[in-house]
């Protein structure tokens, strides 16, 4: 009886370990399957780093670059530089948009031209699967304020009340001959055209109120549908069931330490697997960037944590006003098939070894010693198929190499199978030397890539010198 208890009792403690363990490491291994993060964002000063950049994050809270750190969309409109980018899904996930401020300061464009004189405009992109961006368009939202000076850090919510979004930003309208940024909001359901522009937020006085972003609450977490904080001298919590309806103040987060002298950019997360926030703020006033304060209620100002030191990590660019996607599994796989850290390189000429693949005003040609962006390029995976390769710019990314009428210029990726056919190629060993490479035509396998007369042109190769022509090396 005693071996058969002590058997029992065995099962017994090895079913209760078994059991144990599954409630340990099951939560872990759910974790570790979710999908993350995406942070839109831009990096800085200077017409490159202020252009929409990409991070990820598994956790909400350690931030990895993607794209290498390189920007991931360039403004080609109104400044040529972007500021304050908002993402915005559509209720169905079906479409997105950025929209950022037309803003470029130090290259162009001083801060007091942009305050008093700066771009009425937003701009905006749209995607149907968040990796394949349209061309960027400019969206005139200050233009019909009378004396509106600007359009500043722009977002967008969608609002079940009117079956639209609702399109917010800071304008300047000056009083009494003193700049007053005040927030402003119009109806859009395409982000193309909107409605008449509305006050939407102003402060008594002279006082200013600049960055404002808004989080909606799941039922039962706090007392409002709708909680925002706003840049306004501090950072202030506010409180609402409609989000086009009456605010209730909530107080501000001088409780710990943070006023708006300290701290701009507010910018929410909801980490997907607990009720918990985190209200990312830009530590501008000591060029630090942004951190994360965490609060499992963020319409009690009593709630809020600031992070324990070392506890998160912003990756190797300096992230400037954004916003945080959750992403879904599929977006996850997409985004970061799409922006992987694909090493940056050079087309050097086997036969002018001096001379290197570059674009100038979007012509494709070799040139001598050529070091900066023009001449650098992502190898990509083909566009159109399998073991094959595309070229995308370095300085204007979802540009690619792309022929048409045998002639190559640098093109954006509209989307269509017709341009992924005409930018995709297959690295093959070098016509002229085995050691380099030559990259033959996805669409027309009887031509290469070559230069002639010093221009990139699609060719088929009969001759030595073509050969020679068509062969070049990738390198650093």
């Amino acid at each position: 009886m005693s071996v058969l208890v002590s058997r029992l009792a065995a099962i017994l403690v090895a079913v209760a370990l078994l059991f144990t363990g599954q409630a340990l490491t099951t939560p872990d291994r759910a974790a570790a399957a979710d999908p993350g993060y995406l942070m839109t964002h831009f990096i800085g000063e200077g017409s490159t780093n202020q252009q929409i950049y990409f991070s990820h994050s598994t956790d909400g809270l350690n931030w990895s670059d993607l794209n290498g750190g390189g920007m991931a969309l360039r403004s080609t409109v109104g400044t040529r530089g972007v500021r304050d980018p908002a993402l915005v899904r559509s209720p169905g996930g079906d479409k997105y948009w950025i929209i950022a401020t037309d803003l470029c300061i130090g290259c162009g464009q001083t801060w007091s031209q942009s305050i008093n004189d700066g771009s009425r405009n937003l701009v905006v992109w749209e995607s149907t699967d968040l990796v394949t961006w349209s061309q960027p368009w400019l969206l005139n939202v200050a233009g019909a304020i009378p004396d509106g000076r600007n359009a500043w850090a722009p977002e967008a919510i969608w609002n079940p009340a009117t079956n639209d979004y609702v399109l917010y930003w800071a304008t300047n309208k000056p009083l009494n001959g003193a700049t007053k940024h005040r927030i402003y909001y119009a109806r859009t359901s395409d982000f193309r055209s909107i409605t008449t522009p509305q006050i939407y937020i102003e402060r008594p006085g002279t006082q200013e109120i600049i960055d404002t972003q808004i989080v909606e609450m799941p039922s039962g977490v706090g007392d409002y549908r709708y909680v925002r904080a706003s840049g306004d001298g501090q950072i202030t919590l506010e409180g609402s069931n409609s989000i086009l309806g009456t605010w209730t103040n909530l107080g501000n987060l001088s409780g710990i330490g943070l006023t708006g002298s300290d701290v701009e950019g507010p910018m929410w997360m909801k980490f997907r697997d607990r009720n918990e926030w985190t209200l990312y703020l830009d530590q501008y006033a000591t060029s630090r960037g942004y951190m994360p304060v965490t609060t499992t209620n963020p319409s009690s100002s009593g709630t809020y944590q600031l992070p324990a030191s070392g506890s998160y990590s912003l990756g190797g660019t300096k992230k400037r006003h954004g916003s945080i996607l959750n992403l879904t599994a599929a977006e996850e796989t997409r985004v970061l098939a799409r922006w992987a850290n694909t090493p940056i390189n050079r087309l050097q000429s086997y036969n002018f070894q001096d001379r290197y693949v570059r674009h100038a005003a979007f012509d494709v040609r070799i040139d001598q010693n050529i070091t900066g962006p023009d001449a650098q390029f992502r190898l990509r995976p083909g566009l159109a198929g399998s073991d094959t390769v595309s070229f995308e710019s370095v300085n204007y990314p979802g540009y690619f190499l792309r022929h048409a009428g045998f002639d190559f210029q640098l093109v954006y990726n509209d989307g269509t199978t017709q341009f992924a056919a005409d930018a995709t190629f297959r690295q093959v060993a070098g016509l002229a030397d085995s050691t380099w490479s030559s990259f033959q035509s996805y669409n027309y396998p009887d031509r290469y890539i070559r230069h002639y007369a010093y221009e990139l042109k699609l060719d088929r190769i009969t001759t030595t010198t073509a050969r020679s022509d068509a062969t070049f090396k990738v390198t650093s």
